[in-house]
Order: C-alpha cells, then sequence, then structure tokens
C-alpha cells in the first residue's frame, strides 16, 4: 500500500521559498521483479585484487509509457576513505512519476551475507527538495541510509528500482545513459533494456567503436551493452562540443523530431492564461500604452520577465515538462524557464507579436542533429518571435536586456521549435552582439617619465548580464568589499596596480552599471631594440590561437568558438614633453574577422596624446579544420601588428628628472594623490602603503618610503618587507640598520637566499668581513641547491672587501668545476678589474664571458672598468655606450662612464652622468671609493 506524506512549509520557508506540497511515497521494499536477469559474472580474482566498483549493472523495463530502472551495484571498500564515503547511502527519484523500490541491501565478509534490511535497516526520506540550497526545484526527493557496521575490506551489495511514467510525454517514454568508460574499472557491468516486441522503441548508442544489436527471446526484445567502454578517443580542449560529448545509450518511443515538437505544444498553448481585468492583463495594457512599436513592446515584454520575475530553477533534465500558470508565475514572482516562456508567450500573443516557444540543450546543443529524437534531449526552453520579419530569440531567464540587445543572438548550437505541425531541428546562426558586455575608458597621464608607475581614471560601463551582476552584488556587500570588487574588476581592465575613489552607480533606466574609479598601475612602458616602446593593450594583444590539431585523427576537428560576447575599450595615454619625437608603429586601423572574432580599430598620435578606440567581438562560430592555419597565421600577424607607442631615445627617464621637477609634474602628483587616497579609504589595510613605499623607493625618495615600510612591518612582517626595508636603510646611509633588518629577515627564513646575501653584504659593508664569510661557509657546509650560489656571493664578497688573490682563487676553483660560466667568468673580470690586479687576465675574462652569454651587459660593464684601468678610454667608452643604449638605468655603467668622460677631458658631460649615478644610487660613492676612485 503507497503511503503518502506532504512536505511541511516550514523546510521551504527556511530557505526563503514559497510553501510547495509534494505527494510523496516512502521507499517500498519488494524482491526484484522476475525479469531481471542475473548480474553479470565479475572476474574471479582475490577479492583485494578488484576494483572498488566491483559491480555496476543498469537493467531497464520499458511497458508502455512506463520504465522501470533497476540497478545492482556492488563495491568494495578499499580503504577507510572509501569507508566514510560509501557508508551513507542516497537514492533520489521523482515521486509524482514513480516509486523508488528496494530489493536488497547486503555486506559481503568473505563467506559471510549479512542481509541489512532483514536486520531493521531502513531508508529515511527527506522532506525537502535536493537541491533546495541552489534554489532549484526538481521535484526529486532523496532516500537516505547510514549503513550500520560496514568495515574496510566489505563489499557492499545494494539493489534497488525506480519506476517512472510522464504524463507530459503524452504516452512516450524515453530514457538516457551515460556510459562508463575506461579508464574508470568496473569488475563487471552492463546496462540491458527489455521491451514487449510489438512496442519497439527506437534507440541510439553514440559511442565510438561499440556496437549492440536488440536480440528477440519469446515476446521481448533485449538490448545490452557491457560495461566499461573502451577508453574514448582524446580530443582536443578546443574542439565542439559534440565531438567532446561522453558516451551515451539513447532509447525512446517518438517516432521523429516532429513527433517530440508536437508533444511539446499543449505545454505551451497560450488561449485565457491572461484573464481579462487580472494584474497581468493591467501590464500587458501599460506595456502597449507605453510604446506602439511591435519590437519596442516585445523588448518590455522581455524585459518584466527578466526582471520582475526572479529566477528558481524546475529542471528539464528530470522531467518537469509542465510550466506553471502565468498567472501563478505573476503572482509568486518567480519561474523557471518553463515558466518565463509561457509567461512571455502569452504577453506577446496578447499583444499581436507572432512567437513561438523553442527547446535547446545547455552544453550539447551542436549534438542534437547526432541524438535520438526525444525531449530528453533538451534542457532549456525559450522563445523565438519574430517582428517586422525579423526573428528575434528572447530567453526570459536572461537579464538586464534592453532594446539595442533584442537582435542578439544566443550561442546554444540547434533549436526545436515547439509546432503542432512538428519541426526539425535548426541552427541558430550568430553574429556580434550589439552591444559590448563591458565598455572601458581609460585615462592615463604618462607626462612626466615613461619608466615611472601609470596613474589612470577608469570608467567601466558594463550592459546586460554583467551589469545584472554588479547590481546585486553592490546591494548585497558593504562599502570596503564594494572597494575589493572595483579594485578586482580594474585589475582585470587596466592591470595590476591601486585604486580609490571607486563607485558603482546603477543607471534604471538604461540597466547599465559604470564603474569608476582613479587608481596607479604599473608601467606598460618596456624596452625593445633598445627603445622604450607601450603597447595599447586590447583584447586581440590577449588573443591566444594555437589549436593543436597535429594527430592525424585530429585533422578534420573545428575549433569551437565561445557564444556571442563583445568589449570595447578606449585609451587615452599624455605622453612626456608634449609628445615630440614619439612615433607608432604597428597597424593603426583595423577592420578585420579573425579566428571567428571582429576586431575593429582606430589609433591616433596628436597634441601630445595616443588615442586607440577598439572593439573585439566573439561571433560565435565555428573556425572549420580547413581555415585552422590560415586564421593561425592571421592571428599571430595580427598581434604582431597591434599599434604601439616609440618613445625617442632621449625621452624623459625618473632618472634624468631632478627631485623637483619630478615632484611638480602632474603624473607624480597623480599617483602621490591616489595612493593617499586609497589609504586613507582603509588605514587597516597595507597593500596601498607597501605599494607607495615601492613607488617612493622607485624614484630615490628613500626617507617616504621608510616611513610606509615602517607601518606594514610593524603589522605584517615579512622576508621581503624587512629586505625592502634593509635596502632603504642602506641608501639612506644607515648600514647598521639595514644589517639589522637584514638579520630579522634571515630570522624568519634561515634559509633565504636573499636574506643570507643580504646579511653577507652588509656585514661586510659595516667591517665585518669575518662574520660575513662565516654566515657564508656555515650555509655553504650544509650543501643543498643554494651551495653554488653562495661560494659565488662568498668570492664577491671577498672581492669586495677582502683580498682580491684569495677572491680570484676561490672564482678559479669554481671556474674549473663549471668551465664556461659566463656568470662565473664575468665575477672573476669584475673582481680584478675592481681591485685593479691582474688586468691582462680581466680582459681575457670578460671578452670570454661576452662571447658565451646571452645577455652581455653586466660583462660588457665589467670590460669597460677593466679598459679604464688600463687607461683605454675610448675602447670602455664604447662598451658603456652599448650597455647604456640598451639598458639607460645602470646606475654602475654611468658612473664609471662618468670617470670615463672626466679622464678624457670632457668634464661638462662626465658631471651629467655622475649626477643621473647619484640619484639611481644614493650611495654609489662610497660603493667606487672602496675600488678607488675618487670623483
Amino acid at each position: 500500500m503507497k503511503r503518502f506524506v506532504v512536505v511541511k512549509a516550514v523546510a521551504l520557508a527556511a530557505a526563503g521559498l514559497p510553501a510547495l506540497a509534494w505527494a510523496s511515497e516512502t521507499p517500498l521494499y519488494q524482491p526484484a521483479p522476475a525479469w531481471v536477469a542475473a548480474p553479470p559474472a565479475v572476474p574471479a580474482t582475490p577479492v583485494d585484487e578488484l576494483p572498488p566498483l566491483v559491480l555496476l549493472d543498469f537493467q531497464k523495463r520499458i511497458e508502455g509509457d512506463r520504465l522501470t530502472s533497476y540497478v545492482h551495484q556492488r563495491t568494495r571498500i578499499a580503504s577507510a576513505e572509501m569507508l566514510s564515503q560509501a557508508a551513507t547511502l542516497t537514492l533520489p527519484w521523482a515521486p509524482d512519476k514513480g516509486d523508488l523500490i528496494v530489493h536488497g541491501l547486503t555486506i559481503l565478509r568473505g563467506d559471510q551475507r549479512i542481509d541489512l534490511l532483514a536486520k531493521g535497516q531502513k531508508f529515511t526520506v527527506l522532506r525537502r527538495e535536493q537541491s533546495l540550497e541552489q534554489r532549484e526545484l526538481t521535484g526529486i526527493l532523496t532516500a537516505t541510509l547510514a549503513v550500520e557496521g560496514l568495515e574496510v575490506g566489505d563489499q557492499l551489495d545494494l539493489r534497488f528500482s525506480v519506476t517512472g511514467r510522464d504524463p507530459a510525454l503524452g504516452g512516450r517514454v524515453q530514457d538516457v545513459v551515460a556510459l562508463p568508460a575506461l579508464p574508470l574499472r568496473i569488475g563487471a557491468g552492463r546496462v540491458r533494456y527489455l521491451w514487449s516486441n510489438d512496442s519497439a522503441p527506437k534507440y541510439k548508442l553514440l559511442a565510438d567503436g561499440v556496437a549492440a544489436t536488440p536480440a528477440r527471446k519469446g515476446d521481448m526484445t533485449e538490448l545490452s551493452v557491457a560495461l566499461p567502454l573502451a577508453k574514448p578517443k582524446d580530443m582536443p580542449e578546443d574542439a565542439p562540443a559534440r565531438y567532446r560529448r561522453p558516451p551515451l545509450i539513447e532509447v525512446a518511443s517518438f517516432a521523429d523530431w516532429a513527433d517530440v515538437s508536437r508533444t511539446f505544444v499543449p505545454l505551451y498553448k497560450t488561449d485565457g492564461l491572461i484573464a481579462p481585468g487580472s494584474p497581468l492583463a493591467a501590464e500587458v495594457a501599460a506595456i502597449q500604452k507605453a510604446d506602439a512599436t511591435p519590437i519596442g513592446r516585445a523588448q518590455r515584454a522581455l524585459e518584466l520577465v527578466q526582471d520582475k520575475i526572479r529566477y528558481l530553477a524546475v529542471g528539464m533534465d528530470g522531467g518537469n515538462y509542465v510550466p506553471q500558470t502565468p498567472a501563478k508565475t505573476w503572482e509568486v514572482r518567480y519561474g523557471d524557464c518553463k515558466a518565463k516562456t509561457l509567461m512571455l508567450l502569452a504577453m506577446l500573443h496578447a499583444m499581436g507579436i507572432e512567437a513561438e516557444p523553442v527547446v535547446a540543450s545547455i552544453g550539447l546543443g551542436d549534438a542534437v542533429p547526432d541524438r535520438l529524437p526525444s525531449a530528453a534531449a533538451f534542457n532549456h526552453v525559450f522563445v523565438r518571435a519574430t517582428v517586422g520579419g525579423d526573428v528575434l530569440w528572447l530567453d526570459g531567464t536572461g537579464s538586464n536586456a534592453r532594446l539595442p540587445d533584442i537582435h542578439d543572438t544566443p550561442g546554444v548550437g540547434y533549436v526545436l521549435p515547439i509546432r503542432a505541425a512538428g519541426a526539425t531541428p535548426i541552427l541558430i546562426e550568430t553574429h556580434p552582439n550589439a552591444r559590448p558586455i563591458a565598455s572601458v575608458t581609460i585615462d592615463a597621464d604618462e607626462s612626466g617619465a615613461v619608466d615611472l608607475p601609470s596613474p589612470v581614471e577608469v570608467t567601466m560601463v558594463a550592459h546586460g548580464q554583467m551589469a545584472a551582476q554588479l547590481r546585486a552584488a553592490k546591494s548585497q556587500i558593504g562599502p570596503k568589499e564594494q572597494r575589493e570588487l572595483i579594485s578586482t574588476i580594474l585589475q582585470q581592465a587596466v592591470g595590476e596596480g591601486q585604486f580609490a575613489d571607486g563607485t558603482i552607480t546603477p543607471d534604471a533606466a538604461t540597466g547599465d552599471v559604470v564603474v569608476r574609479a582613479k587608481g596607479v598601475v604599473n608601467t606598460s612602458w618596456s624596452v625593445e631594440d633598445r627603445r622604450r616602446k607601450r603597447a595599447l593593450g586590447g583584447a586581440l594583444g590577449e588573443l591566444n590561437f594555437a589549436p593543436d590539431r597535429s594527430r592525424p585523427d585530429w585533422t578534420n576537428i573545428p575549433v569551437a568558438g565561445p557564444p556571442p560576447f563583445g568589449v570595447e575599450r578606449h585609451v587615452r595615454v599624455k605622453l612626456p614633453d608634449g609628445g615630440r619625437g614619439f612615433t607608432l608603429e604597428g597597424t593603426a586601423d583595423a577592420d578585420q574577422r579573425l579566428a571567428g572574432f571582429v576586431v575593429k580599430r582606430t589609433t591616433r598620435l596628436s597634441g601630445g596624446t595616443i588615442s586607440m578606440d577598439e572593439r573585439f567581438d566573439g561571433t560565435g562560430v565555428e573556425v572549420p579544420a580547413a581555415r585552422i592555419a590560415v586564421e593561425r597565421d592571421a592571428v599571430t600577424t595580427a598581434k604582431a601588428n597591434v599599434p604601439r607607442v616609440v618613445a625617442p631615445v632621449d625621452t624623459p627617464r625618473r632618472w634624468t628628472l631632478d627631485a623637483a621637477t619630478l615632484a611638480k609634474s602632474s603624473q607624480v602628483q597623480a599617483i602621490r594623490a591616489t595612493f593617499g587616497k586609497a589609504i586613507a579609504a582603509d588605514p587597516d589595510e597595507m597593500s596601498g602603503y607597501q605599494s607607495r613605499a615601492a613607488f617612493e623607493s622607485g624614484i630615490g625618495n628613500y626617507r617616504a618610503a621608510l616611513a610606509d615600510l615602517d607601518k606594514v612591518v610593524a603589522k605584517e612582517p615579512s622576508v621581503d618587507l624587512y629586505l625592502q626595508r634593509s635596502y632603504a636603510q642602506f641608501n639612506l646611509g644607515d648600514p647598521a640598520k639595514a644589517l639589522a633588518d637584514a638579520e630579522r629577515a634571515r630570522a624568519l627564513d634561515p634559509a633565504a637566499n636573499g636574506a643570507i646575501a643580504q646579511v653577507a653584504q652588509t656585514r661586510a659593508e659595516t667591517g665585518d668581513l669575518k662574520g660575513a664569510v662565516a654566515l657564508l661557509d656555515e650555509r655553504i657546509a650544509l650543501g643543498g641547491e643554494s651551495r653554488p650560489f653562495l661560494r659565488q656571493m662568498k668570492a664577491s664578497v671577498m672581492g669586495d672587501f677582502g683580498d682580491p688573490k684569495e677572491a680570484v682563487a676561490l672564482y678559479d676553483t669554481l671556474i674549473a668545476e663549471k668551465p664556461g660560466s659566463p656568470t662565473l667568468l664575468n665575477g672573476r673580470c669584475w673582481t680584478k678589474g675592481t681591485r685593479n690586479v691582474m688586468l691582462d687576465t680581466a680582459l681575457k675574462d670578460c671578452t670570454k664571458a661576452i662571447e658565451l652569454s646571452d645577455d652581455t651587459l653586466a660583462a660588457l660593464d665589467s670590460r669597460a672598468l677593466v679598459w679604464y684601468r688600463m687607461g683605454r678610454y675610448p675602447e670602455a667608452l664604447a662598451d658603456l655606450d652599448t650597455v647604456l643604449a640598451a639598458n639607460p638605468d645602470m646606475a654602475a655603467s654611468r658612473y664609471v662612464r662618468a670617470a670615463v668622460l672626466k679622464a678624457m677631458g670632457r668634464d661638462g658631460e662626465a658631471a651629467g652622468e655622475l649626477a643621473l649615478a647619484r640619484r639611481m644610487n644614493p650611495v654609489i660613492d662610497r660603493q667606487y671609493a672602496r675600488y678607488g676612485f675618487k670623483m
């Protein structure tokens, strides 16, 4: 006898959902039906050699429109972890469509068979929705049981059936089973179907290299597939979904796709669904009064369904094909895709707009034509409307759509229109969306110097779903969380940095959300071909189109494109010196189709400002296999030609400007103002202090940097922060405090190479060479991966502060162990040059290091010093000019160049170089005084 229960309203109310009443059965306990065959034989191997999934047997019987699914599963409890997972059983079922019947639950332990049902263990039904927390109603309830007495080494044997009949299918039946395949191991497995010979449902096996043939057995037909299947063919991750779908077997009694289409028709009839004088009728009348155009009315109806009806999933995957009425949807103000579609259809029909529902498969839409015709092929429904000859795809489960978006196309692949005459799947031809999902405007002031951070004013206008998400987030989070959200969003748009004055402003009329902030981001200028260049960014620069089709069986596989989306970027950069001498390289303007994307761009350099406007759209189309090579080459070429602004050789750098000029620049003032506001907004957040300290240190203002570092170290000490403060103290002329911070860093991590090196260097600097060498010897004796670095550090410290002959001898040993090392050869050359010993061999060391190295700047700098010691000033100047042309920031090279120029009688030039070197390194005179330089 069936026992019905009612779900208590309190369970749903606690989750903030309206109460529903379910007629639900408790599990039945009965023997397995007579049609169930013996399971496939498990291999006769020792139990501990069996895979954890010993047996997986699916047997299914179709009787008219009724499907009974029998499952026999045996699991070996191989570990304590498996015990904790397997000891709680959960069995879901849809009580409004059938029964859950438990046939057996047994523990197999050696020769023992422990019948748990006979011992009184029973399943308990959870009186609530399975996915209630996700605000999803599926109609599925769950029976649970905590298995008593289960031990590691046991086998747990479970047998149960679920029956089902769905009246919405009009007497038809359907079933889909995902087929387990290797590398999943199963001791024995099977999927077996039975149906009467006169019913003959259709079936389809979607699995490569697997065949199954129905066999008649008396008045029944049997179809069986052994499990697991062979491992599916590997597929590239960028292949369309139809190539990467899991193996499936499908069975259904639909005649064809047209039959599927007709079956849904009764569910979406709209006649009489909006009663005259009803609240919904008033909404329709208001729309008609507000807008006289059919397309405007369609948009307003869609907006109402999207924005005023909260989405609550009642999934189609497990059935649940019947939508709630529009009146009910408007009353409760929530609904799933079915409810929203029916409501939108009813409103459109009431306004005389042609519209029909279409069902879709989200995730496998491009595979629909390959599948067996059935309702189970779909998991979503929305509206296809026709206005003025134009087809509109209107999805009530979307959000924030406005009139400009009305012609956008969803990237769902094939859809099946629901029509009384029937229909076949049609492919939605996609195109770029009318509006980008986000439009970003960046105004950057880089007029001071090209190697400073970039102060920016950023405005991002978000449309559509992104705007809806931002609007919801703003209403749910506090000021601090909003600042963090703004920072996260804008760092994705303009790069890593600090932001201040951030706002999130929704616009109810347009549905847009505007995010604004001022920020300081890392400089975008880089060195290439000895010139400073700045890429203007944009989505094209980030596009990576490199499909792998090298394998013979992948040759004909196309590349999937993302659903249609667009991003827009407007960049304005104020250049130094009014833009004098700046040029533009690359392709300034573009209107291209590349690998399924559309790029439109204009770039201008005028009046001291570089500007770029770019729109980047995904069209949602695939790239055919035959065009992959052509498109890859086109993308590579387009990325290589992204416009970049090129600075003149003499463009201002932070070291070429004195402190007063630098402080007056609008760029530096904007940087300091933004850091100040970011810190004031949240004084307890340390990242602002840390960023400002890095900036001030970078322009040589170590006193200001030290004040911020003190705050950060006091609250969040770390190895890196102590070393940064040590560096600042050293450059302020206080090596004792520098040493103390270096020691604190090493105390936090005694094995940190950076801390060891800084302690050793600073000890030697303060006159404790013996202590420096002792520390290095102690760490060297421990061995490990750091030993080569530490031995080289010892040679360097001895070369700077100790006996140069001893340092050279150590370098000799290291080079003998690793001949041809450019780093070691340069180290030996540097020691000889700075200490003015063995200059003839020093020259050979440096030259060999230059010949062997990929990066020659350090060795060229060392050789220039040797040339200087030898009085060969033109050769020294030539090497130094080469170094500084490639990297103008090398303070040591500028200092030696000043010495060379002075020796050549070019005192004016020497003074300029010396001033730059001192700005770059405030203690450089002290360093070179050790080497005998007097400037």
